[in-house]
């Protein structure tokens, strides 16, 4: 939809509107059509259509989320909430008309130039939203899971995930080993925003004003919540935002909150190709598959970020055989010729960096190698520029395979990679 489509349906949805300009913003192509509009006297409002039953079940979601959210839960909130306004019902698709909230989306590395007051700042809205009440999440008969149900969730996404015979092999085992490290799953559930990333949060300066995207709401793990964080290239930045966090929180956060993020940002990319299995979509498949290769190639070639609590284990490399000395022209023991010609390069998993203690502090930010993030779930842009996949993405414009315990278990034909460059930013 257009967005002089947009703004008649916006007219529609909201008595006495009259639109005098329009544009698009960017959003989620493939869930939504959205546009920023201006009426006669000045007021700003946000409009978006979804495309399909599923992302018009997803805004429901939303506006049953906002209106949860009571007048004295919102005025204890540090940052504003989106509200709507009006909707229009076109067959089974509902788009929503919301009012304009001043801010600004900025990307990661904008947001680490902001310094310590802007990480601050992020740090107490997310210890704010992870505060909130679970009765406001389960009175409106949202998502709720345990520690141990959550990561049981995950392992079953993982299974299907396999499935689609499309996951590179040692990252479905370091993913395993990460989900099956009980000790890492040691948290309090919390009320999760769960679609947070830098385009659901506006800025002024370095102020928040608002928290936008609220249509994954739930009780769960509140490391999802930082998973965009991995793509931040600024461990003062990240420690800061985490220290903001740990002196806001109620309760203390447990050590391993960063390890899951950056478990909950590499997974995301498997989600995102299972969404597009389902879509049908070849173009999702596709880009998702050319993400997958840059976060292996990424993890062979520097290890990656730590994601359990202990070493991912590593198949012994196997040995070539070595003919009898004396057969003509044949490589003989100690020959730099012995060595085999098709042994896979980069195939076996890479050992992730040790990993702190329970009593350890907050883990460091991002290394070096970690993958780029400009907002969807994933925290890696494939090499062909394709933008990684994104949740509830809003812009406010004005303004289960055990480790192999011998070569023998691996498929060395299916772990041989094409040496690809890290994922760049934007």
């Amino acid at each position: 939809m257009s967005a002089i489509e947009l703004a008649a349906v916006a007219s529609a949805a909201v008595p006495g509107l009259n639109v005098t300009a329009f544009a698009p913003e960017p959003d989620d192509a493939a869930d939504f059509s959205s546009a920023l509009l201006v009426d006669s006297e000045n007021r700003r409002w946000r409009v978006r259509s979804p495309k399909h039953v599923e992302a018009s079940a997803r805004l429901e979601t939303e506006r049953q989320v906002l209106r949860a959210f009571a007048p004295g839960i919102r005025a204890e909130l540090p940052f504003l909430l989106p509200t709507v306004a009006g909707t229009v019902r076109q067959g089974e698709l509902i788009t929503f008309v919301y009012s304009h909230i001043a801010g600004k989306a900025e990307s990661v590395e904008e947001m680490a130039s902001g310094g310590a007051a802007l990480a601050m700042e992020i740090g107490a809205a997310i210890a704010a939203i992870h505060d909130l009440p679970q009765e406001l999440v389960t009175n409106a008969d949202l998502p709720s899971y345990t520690a141990n149900e959550f990561r049981q969730r995950k392992l079953n996404e993982l299974d299907q995930a396999a499935t689609t015979g499309k996951i590179p092999p040692s990252l479905l085992r370091r993913w395993e080993h990460a989900m099956e490290d009980v000790a890492l799953w040691r948290f309090n559930a919390s009320v999760v925003h769960g679609d947070l990333h830098e385009d659901n949060i506006l800025l002024e300066g370095t102020q928040v004003t608002a928290v936008m995207g609220w249509t994954d709401l739930r009780v769960g793990d509140p490391a999802d919540d930082f998973a965009w964080l991995v793509a931040i290239n600024n461990p003062e930045f990240v420690d800061t935002v985490v220290q903001a966090y740990s002196a806001a929180r109620r309760e203390s956060p447990d050590p391993h909150l960063l390890r899951r993020a950056a478990l909950s940002a590499e997974f995301a990319l498997a989600q995102w190709l299972v969404k597009g299995f389902a879509a049908d979509s070849a173009r999702m498949v596709a880009d998702a598959e050319a993400m997958l290769a840059t976060l292996e190639a990424d993890i062979n070639a520097h290890g990656g970020q730590p994601i359990s609590t202990e070493p991912s284990p590593v198949p012994e490399t196997p040995e070539t055989p070595v003919p009898e000395s004396g057969s003509g022209g044949e490589a003989v023991p100690g020959s730099t010729a012995a060595a085999s010609s098709e042994a896979p390069t980069g195939a076996m998993p890479i050992v992730d960096a040790p990993a702190a203690g329970p009593g350890d502090a907050p883990e460091a930010g991002p290394s070096e190698s970690e993958p780029d993030d400009d907002g969807g779930p994933s925290a890696v842009e494939s090499e062909s520029g394709a933008a990684e996949p994104a949740g509830d993405d809003v812009h406010a414009v004005d303004e289960g395979m055990p480790a192999a315990s011998s070569p023998e278990d691996v498929d060395t034909t299916a772990l041989k990679v094409i040496p690809l460059k890290p994922a760049s930013n934007n």
